[in-house]
């Protein structure tokens, strides 16, 4: 159980990291990035766990390094996507509106 709560607080500081580096970061919330890399990476503990890969000493780290590996790339794509898409269509609210003056 410790494991889990470990990997999820890894997670979620890839998240938070990813939105304080993020340029468009305006555009969306601090916890989002850091829900999507915990959900991701719980998701991937449980497959990899359910698929025995921790119980034997040999592949004991591969849910450890998966799941923070996926939490992290979530996390990158959440806020990369999220951002330029709500700032381009931000960008695209403005300009109707500076338009129609």
């Amino acid at each position: 159980m410790v494991a889990v709560v470990i990997v999820a607080l890894i997670a979620g500081a890839l998240g938070a990291i990813a939105w304080a580096v993020d340029k468009y970061r305006t555009t969306f919330g601090a916890l989002l990035p850091a829900g999507a890399a915990v959900t991701a990476s719980l998701i991937v503990w449980m497959i990899t766990m359910a698929a025995g890969l921790g119980s034997a000493s040999a592949t004991a780290w591969i849910p450890w390094i998966l799941s923070i590996a996926v939490g992290g790339a979530v996390a990158w794509a959440t806020a990369g996507f999220i951002g330029r898409a709500r700032h381009a269509h931000q960008l695209e609210k403005i300009n109707a509106i500076l338009h129609m003056h």
